[in-house]
């Protein structure tokens, strides 16, 4: 296990710490610490107004990163050392872009501008514009709703990019491992994770045994099928016997083939769902939108 640079006692003293001196409510004030490992830092300060921050040395441009991700503007209280002694300085992120992190540290940062809660739906003009085409975002709410994401979830997300950025936001002490067979959809993916500043999301090429070795065990998967649906859920079950799915498909032939393979691998059927959708275009008019199908299913 991944060893923190900060003891428990460390951990409580800093919180006292910023609260006295911000006159702040402990209660108010959300704790990451990623001395100990990498986490959805940039997540997590857009939906809490209040974030203490435990950082070891090192983390190169990382108050750049904080910056390029609109954050400037937030307050921030910095304090270098493991024990809270002395007076913090105050600025905002946005006079601290150059500052590199030579020594461990801890940060009080407020950003009145936090949503006070993750908002389902991100709009596909905030992805990566490159190879993939990415499901709408009230359909991709829709999908997030069906897969019941705990914050310590393992998931593995097939050809599903822009669900795998929303679910590694909202499973944020979890995993998600992204399978992408196509390597320019693989590219996007890593612009995703570079742009949302996620640091729990693996991405391979495959479901195969070599390229999922090393990876924690999921429990969930979500799958854009295709015809490789049967060898992607007879990977997935020898990973995990009980794995859960959900599935996504906008042709009726395929759709066929989930429900067959769903009844070889004794898989149960608890749901199946279609959604229409139409939007009003520049013209007065309603379109009406591609309509999939969302299935979900687990072993028997």
């Amino acid at each position: 296990m991944d060893k923190s640079s900060f003891t428990n006692d460390q951990i409580l003293s800093w919180l006292d710490y910023y609260s006295r001196k911000s006159g702040m409510d402990i209660e108010k004030i959300k704790l990451i610490d990623i001395s100990k490992k990498k986490k959805n830092l940039i997540p997590t300060i857009e939906t809490h107004k209040r974030v203490i921050v435990f950082i070891d040395k090192g983390h190169p441009g990382f108050f750049f990163d904080l910056w390029e991700s609109d954050l400037g503007e937030c307050e921030l209280w910095f304090k270098t050392g493991l024990e809270p002694e002395g007076d913090a300085k105050i600025s905002r992120i946005s006079d601290m872009i150059d500052h590199e992190i030579e020594e461990p540290s801890v940060m009080l940062i407020v950003n009145p501008s936090a949503r006070s809660s993750y908002r389902l739906g991100i709009q596909n003009t905030n992805f990566s514009q490159g190879s993939v085409r990415y499901v709408a975002s009230e359909i991709r709410a829709i999908i997030i709703n069906k897969l019941h994401l705990d914050d310590q979830d393992t998931i593995c997300i097939i050809s599903g990019e822009s669900i795998a950025v929303e679910s590694a936001m909202i499973a944020s002490e979890g995993h998600i491992i992204a399978v992408e067979y196509n390597k320019n959809d693989r590219y996007s993916m890593e612009e995703n994770v570079t742009k949302f500043g996620l640091h729990n999301v693996s991405i391979v090429e495959d479901t195969d045994r070599e390229s999922m070795r090393n990876l924690p065990v999921p429990s969930l998967s979500f799958i854009v099928a295709t015809k490789k649906f049967e060898e992607e859920v007879q990977n997935l079950l020898r990973l995990n016997p009980n794995m859960k799915f959900v599935v996504y498909t906008l042709e009726l032939d395929i759709l066929s083939d989930i429900l067959n393979i769903f009844s070889k691998y004794h898989i149960k059927q608890t749901e199946v769902i279609q959604i229409s959708m139409s939007k009003l275009n520049n013209k007065g008019v309603f379109e009406a939108k591609p309509a999939p199908w969302i299935l979900s299913g687990e072993p028997q």
